[in-house]
């Protein structure tokens, strides 16, 4: 029985929590999005954590959503982000350094994963989706 238990205890530790999966269902389990529609994580992240205000950005989007059209990499998405704010502020930091780091990402040369007292910080804002927009154009990304 031991034997058997040990042997699916990997399987069980490799299964996405719920969090990611919703995450999945636009931004699938690659990071590459649905063209048009949502946008690529994979690749992406990268350059709003390099971007001035891009971590600031990140919480915001994930406390608040997004909504508008975004141009990531030569391709429009226009797909509405809901805002994840029922989420406690470490499980928010915990799906940001996930995308900060998965399909090959890492943090820019100098960046530490995120910490919940950062999200904290953030929520107080209490933005909309839209305004979340206003401050992605504000990064310059291109």
């Amino acid at each position: 029985m031991f034997l058997v238990l040990a042997a699916l205890a990997p399987l069980a530790l490799a299964q996405p929590s719920p969090v990611y999966q919703q995450c999945q269902g636009c931004h699938q389990a690659n990071g590459a999005g649905i063209p048009g529609a949502f946008p690529p994580l994979a690749k992406h992240t990268p350059d709003i954590l390099a971007a001035k205000g891009g971590r600031t950005y990140l919480i915001q989007v994930l406390l608040y959503g997004l909504q508008g059209e975004i141009n990531v990499k030569g391709q429009k998405y226009n797909g509405m982000m809901p805002g994840w704010s029922q989420l406690s502020d470490a499980e928010i930091a915990a799906v940001l350094n996930h995308i900060s780091t998965q399909w090959g990402d890492q943090f820019p040369a100098g960046q530490k994963p995120f910490t919940a007292a950062e999200v904290k910080a953030q929520r107080g804002t209490k933005l909309t989706p839209q305004q979340v927009y206003s401050n992605r154009q504000k990064l310059g990304l291109k």
